[in-house]
């Protein structure tokens, strides 16, 4: 979705305005309507109040992202999409604060997630965006912090003299009258991988937000690259560079979750590293975590697990016991059956099953189409007093199977 116009984001920057938005409550959707009459009618502008409703929802939406600094924040929803999580960008901070950086150019910082990370650990910030009304948040946002300035260019053309860090965030996609479409190539990011690289040549500490789905042959050389998810979403791939860059690892993933973070990595470039063993369909079914496959790391977190991988390239992990693992979701294998449409219809006729879970890799089976196949008339949302079953599709060597698991628990590990 394109910005929203400069004038939408005007009506807040007024006394009225930003009083009205800190007025109001959480957002909801299902109260919009009267709360728009409601201001109306107590003489504010329509212009006013659709600005003061949008933010409102964004902010409410920002939660997700920023927690309760979200309240006290500016977003437009691009550069909400884009934004980094803040406990992603108090990570990205920490890289610059522990390498000795006291002065960061955040170039492309849009809304000025990383920015306010990196002011919050007394590092001097200038903040570079291109696109005026994302500009005039990040001007907003940062106002707490006297050592971070907002300044509107673009962030090719910035001098860097007694700028010893660079951050940067390119822009991954292209507006339209249709929405956004995402770019894949890195040479077309704006500004393109060759210009981080660049930079990274005259010394400084450089790190860069790159989309996960990089292909491995676009990393440059001589850098980290380190795939983050947060939650099982993989949000980024960052590659550091000099100082910032851990010495020994090219690669890494870190996993946050609800237990905190954890982090596997390795030294060894993108074609080096422990091969997988293959063996047989057993035990315990392991699901890597998105940052572990993009990293090439799954080889690597099956050898901590005692396990192997039943086909050589398809990224499902089977060990003999159970683990407990941030890296990989556990499954307990109760059947392996060829895949066959006939077969597994009857299969969830005669075990009662009316809520089907399909899990797939490596196979072009669509699992909402073979949900209607096999469960005719019964959507998942809408069955009920019946079981529940989970399914993985997928591979071995020229033969396609469906395997029937459960969720692993810790009674299991514990029998």
């Amino acid at each position: 979705m394109p910005n929203a116009p400069q004038e939408h984001l005007a009506p807040l920057l007024t006394t009225e305005g930003w009083e009205l938005l800190a007025s109001l409550g959480p957002y909801r959707e299902a109260d919009a309507l009267a709360l728009n009459a409601d201001l109306r009618k107590a003489g504010h502008s329509p212009e006013l109040v659709a600005a003061v409703l949008t933010q409102s929802r964004l902010r409410t939406k920002a939660e997700a992202k920023f927690g309760e600094f979200a309240h006290r924040m500016l977003f437009t929803q691009a550069g909400l999409e884009q934004a980094t999580r803040l406990n992603v960008a108090a990570r990205h901070a920490e890289r610059f604060a522990k390498a000795g950086v006291t002065h960061v150019a955040d170039l492309g910082c849009g809304l000025g997630a990383d920015s306010l990370a990196l002011a919050s650990m007394d590092i001097a910030v200038t903040a570079v965006e291109m696109d005026e009304t994302t500009a005039a948040c990040a001007t907003i946002n940062l106002m707490p912090f006297p050592h971070a300035v907002v300044v509107h260019a673009d962030a090719a053309s910035v001098e860097l003299d007694g700028v010893d860090g660079v951050w940067l965030d390119p822009a991954r996609r292209t507006t339209s009258t249709s929405g956004t479409t995402r770019i894949w190539d890195p040479e077309a990011f704006s500004p393109p991988l060759s210009f981080v690289e660049h930079l990274a040549s005259t010394g400084r500490s450089v790190g860069v937000k790159m989309g996960p789905g990089i292909p491995h042959d676009s990393v440059p050389e001589g850098c980290e690259a380190q795939w983050v998810s947060v939650s099982g979403d993989v949000t980024e791939v960052t590659l550091w560079f000099n100082a910032v860059a851990r010495p020994g690892v090219r690669r890494a993933a870190l996993v946050i979750g609800p237990q905190g973070a954890a982090e596997i990595t390795s030294g060894e470039d993108f074609d080096g590293g422990p091969a997988a063993a293959v063996g047989p369909v057993e035990g315990y079914l392991y699901e890597p975590d998105g940052a572990v496959i993009r990293a090439g790391l799954v080889a690597d977190v099956a050898e901590r697990l005692g396990g192997h991988l039943a086909d050589e390239h398809i990224a499902y992990i089977f060990a003999p016991e159970l683990h407990d693992s941030p890296f990989a979701r556990a499954y307990k294998v109760i059947e392996t059956m060829p895949y066959n449409v006939k077969a597994l219809k009857a299969w969830v006729k005669a075990n009662g099953i009316t809520v089907l879970d399909i899990k797939k890799r490596g196979t072009a089976v669509t699992p909402e189409e073979l949900r209607k196949q096999l469960l005719p008339g019964k959507p998942a949302a809408k069955s009920k007093g019946g079981k529940t079953a989970t399914l993985v599709l997928t591979r071995i060597g020229e033969d396609r199977v469906a395997i029937v698991v459960e969720p692993a628990t810790h009674a299991q590990q514990a029998g």
